[in-house]
């Protein structure tokens, strides 16, 4: 009995121990996992991913769920298990807008709500649920990038930082021939035109411009029209039903406003719209599953009940929650200013504190520059130092070769009147010289002149003994016996050469005295030509000795004209060389005499 008891016990403990199961949510930006009771409801659920969320603006959104190949939303009334939910577990499901508003602006109060929403159709114009122009298409890029990434920043977002984003449907990168730098260009471009648009600013740009496009906010759904079953489109939206042709979901071909809708009914898979106008015709269509009718009408219900409401007072909550909304658009209005203002001053800071830096650094550079300058000024300072020192024993040295070079010039001064007179007496010996040359030459010219004319006397004389003979002679023949009486000669006569022999009287004149007359003529001739050719000798070795003195003189004032040079600093000059030209004379015995004669 105490073992059944105790069962018993056990089992009953199991019966009351509430069971659970696994769930998962997916918003638009995170994952969610909850583990739900049994007896929970959808409603239950909703409200917990709601409070986790902090969304307020329920009526928007749903938990939407897939079933076979379509998709259902999660009904609140109704207990979650019970529902036709996938067996899996955990339960995935999705947190998505149901609803959309008509204007969003006005409708959507809370910032998450904008942001869902944003996220939400974001997704839907890249993966082309909704069509988008290339134009629009870009221009929401822009608004995207602005509440992703702030303010454009162009020392921060260097070209390519867009690279791992995607902001453009594959349509409009296929449609144009364009490089992704290209396409991130362009949108750049209109990124830097949104400076100072905060993130639910931008967001809410992004939705003002997304519900304009005619594919905005609209579930559509393959219908066929009664009796001629042609394939059609039904849209569902905020502003009411709308009939479109299967190949073009922008232009609808018929619309039913919610304003102008009496009554909708579906009997399975028949679908009836009756206008609040009795006079229009009732619009039936059919629809392929149970299911997709039960999905039209509560698409439709949510959507008309909706309309109805934008057009009452709103409650008390979503006066409180604009309310507060509105305060708290104004106070992160201020805080932004304030942030504005903040960020600015530090942009004035940080400008001013990289001016101060760079006014430092520009400083540091001069006063290391001006150390470099120091230095280099002490360096020169010291080098001018060493060269005056150099230059003043420099200085000095010259003095002192000046000096030399003032002695070097008197001396050479002394010298040059020595020479100067040398010279002179030189000169005067060359004139007596010429002028002994001259008289020799006057005594040889008159010497030969007298030679000449003793020669002519001697021929005279020769002429006079010829004829003397001769005429001796004669006498001699016919005078014969009366000279031949004479015994003794008569004394010869003074100054004559006529002799007398014995027993005959004979004259005759000596030729040994001509002779020795002619050679001490040719021997005084040969004394005066040896005389001549000695002076003339003795010049050329006096103009020579002139020639050198003249040199050397040359030479002594191109010394002195070089040590004044170099005693005034200027570099040394060659010495001057007159244009001399070498004369080579032969002298006897084979010497060779090379003299520099003046031109």
């Amino acid at each position: 009995r105490s073992g059944a008891a105790s069962k018993m016990s056990i089992l009953g403990l199991k019966k009351k121990q509430p069971k659970t199961f696994k769930v998962k949510v997916i918003t638009m930006d995170a994952e969610m996992e909850f583990s739900c009771e049994v007896k929970w409801k959808g409603k239950d659920l909703f409200d917990l991913v709601c409070r986790t969320v902090g969304l307020r603006e329920t009526w928007f959104f749903g938990l939407r769920y897939t079933v076979k190949d379509t998709y259902a939303w999660l009904k609140t009334e109704k207990r979650v298990l019970d529902q036709e939910v996938p067996k899996d577990s955990p339960i995935t499901f999705h947190f998505l807008a149901k609803f959309f508003p008509e204007k969003v602006e006005e409708e959507l109060v809370q910032e998450i709500t904008q942001h869902l929403f944003f996220l939400q159709v974001k997704k839907q114009i890249l993966d082309e649920e909704i069509f988008c122009s290339p134009e629009a298409s870009v221009l929401l890029a822009s608004y995207a990038v602005q509440a992703k990434y702030g303010d454009y920043e162009p020392n921060f977002h260097k070209p390519g930082f867009l690279a791992q984003d995607e902001l453009l449907p594959k349509r409009v990168l296929m449609q144009y021939q364009m490089t992704a730098d290209m396409w991130e260009e362009k949108i750049t471009a209109w990124y830097a035109e949104h400076r100072g648009i905060a993130r639910d600013e931008a967001e809410m740009d992004y939705l003002k411009i997304a519900q304009d496009l005619d594919m905005y906010g609209v579930s559509y759904f393959a219908i066929t029209q009664n009796k001629r079953d042609t394939d059609l489109l039904l849209g569902v939206d905020a502003q009411g039903l709308h009939i479109y042709s299967p190949n073009s979901k922008l232009n609808p071909n018929k619309s039913f406003p919610w304003s102008g809708i009496r009554n909708i009914s579906y009997s399975e898979k028949e679908f009836t719209i009756k206008p609040l106008d009795k006079k229009k015709d009732v619009f039936k269509f059919y629809s392929s599953q149970l299911r997709v009718n039960k999905l039209i009408l509560q698409l439709c219900i949510g959507n008309h009940d909706l309309f109805m409401r934008r057009r009452k007072v709103d409650s008390i909550e979503v006066q409180q929650m604009k309310s507060q909304a509105k305060e708290e658009k104004a106070r992160k209005k201020v805080e932004r200013q304030i942030l504005a203002r903040e960020k600015q001053m530090r942009e004035e800071a940080e400008r001013a504190k990289e001016e101060m830096e760079r006014r430092l650094f520009q400083l540091q550079d001069e006063a290391r520059l001006a150390n470099e300058a120091l230095l280099r000024s002490e360096e020169t300072a010291d080098l001018l130092a060493e060269k005056a020192q150099i230059a003043e024993e420099e200085a000095k040295l010259l003095a002192h070769k000046a000096a030399e070079a003032e002695q070097e010039r008197q001396r050479i001064e002394a010298t040059a009147l020595k020479t100067k007179e040398e010279k002179r007496l030189m000169e005067q010996k060359m004139r007596e010289a010429e002028q002994l040359a001259v008289k020799l030459v006057e005594q040889s010219e008159r010497r030969s002149k007298e030679a000449d004319h003793l020669k002519q006397d001697l021929t005279e004389a020769k002429d006079a003994e010829r004829r003397a003979k001769q005429k001796l002679l004669e006498i001699t023949k016919t005078s014969y016996p009366l000279i031949a009486a004479y015994s003794t000669p008569p004394p010869p006569p003074e100054g004559g050469d006529l002799a007398l022999g014995s027993g005959s009287m004979r004259i005759d004149f000596k030729d040994s005295d001509m002779k020795r007359l002619s050679m001490e003529i040719e021997r005084e001739r040969l004394e005066y030509v040896e005389k001549s050719k000695h002076l003339q000798d003795q010049l050329k070795e006096l103009k020579s000795e002139i020639e050198s003195l003249k040199l050397e003189e040359q030479q002594q004032q191109a010394g002195v004209y070089s040590l004044r040079n170099e005693a005034r600093g200027y570099p040394p000059e060659p010495p001057y060389m007159p244009h001399s030209n070498v004369r080579t004379t032969y002298m006897p015995h084979s010497k060779v005499r090379t003299t520099l004669h003046a031109p």
